[in-house]
């Protein structure tokens, strides 16, 4: 008789699923127009700024401080990237309700994971570029302005507007989750974040704020900066990034899709 032949046990990937809309989304995000309008716009402000600010001193002689420069281009970036953001994320869920249904209930995928895989993904693509763009403006300004800047002080600048950026995505991708429609989405957070930005302008000094943090950025590029005050900002941005996808994530468990 022939030898039956063992049958090797099937082991399934849990996190498959979501791997699998992970990839989707970050391919899906790196072809999105507005993505690329956000990263096109971004290059042509920064090379026209310093280009700009080195002309000034090459034809007058003016010292241009690298960090102050910097500091400002910085504060404009976060500013501008935070309208293109709430267009990049507040559609990351609400813009698939016509296809989520065969997506999320009629195969393997959990809502946990779809919305898990949704977030990260746009986390990844949103601050990978933003610290890839940070890197090279850092290194321009190395060689066309006066260089005041410090390395270790710039990395800090670079991950407290990071983390300041990654609670606004996980915002909008909350909202995306809540939100019937991306219109609507992308009204209610911008809403969310003028207004909470306006309110936190107004607590004493010993508490953290957006506006204080991006106020301090010369000083920080410099490498003049309390390391405990910027740690005590991104822990509270990392606390509003995950109660805020906890909310979302229970919110989209329980609703129709």
């Amino acid at each position: 008789m022939d030898a039956v032949a063992e049958k090797k046990p099937i082991t399934f990937n849990r996190w498959l699923p979501y791997w699998a809309v992970f990839q989707a989304d970050v391919r899906q995000t790196l072809r999105s127009w507005v993505y690329r309008f956000w990263v096109l716009l971004s290059v042509l402000a920064t090379v026209g700024y310093l280009l700009f600010r080195f002309g000034i001193y090459h034809e007058v002689g003016i010292i241009q401080s690298a960090s102050l420069h910097i500091s400002h281009l910085l504060r404009w970036i976060v500013l501008g990237s935070a309208a293109i953001i709430c267009v990049l994320t507040a559609g990351s869920i609400s813009s698939e309700r016509g296809t989520m249904a065969d997506s999320v209930l009629s195969r393997g995928i959990s809502r946990y994971q779809y919305f898990m895989g949704k977030w990260h993904a746009r986390l990844v693509t949103v601050l990978g570029t933003f610290l890839a763009l940070g890197m090279l403006t850092l290194i321009s300004a190395l060689f066309l302005l006066h260089e005041d800047l410090s390395w270790d002080g710039s990395l800090v600048a670079l991950m407290t507007v990071a983390a300041l950026l990654g609670a606004v995505i996980t915002c909008g991708v909350t909202v995306s989750a809540i939100a019937n429609s991306t219109v609507l989405g992308i009204a209610v957070l911008w809403s969310v974040l003028c207004g909470g930005g306006f309110l936190l302008s107004f607590l004493p000094q010993r508490y953290p704020s957006p506006d204080r943090a991006l106020q301090r950025l010369p000083f920080i590029l410099q490498g003049h900066y309390d390391f405990n005050s910027l740690a005590q900002f991104a822990g509270w941005s990392i606390v509003v990034s995950c109660v805020t996808a906890l909310v979302g994530l229970a919110y989209f468990s329980r609703r129709d899709v």
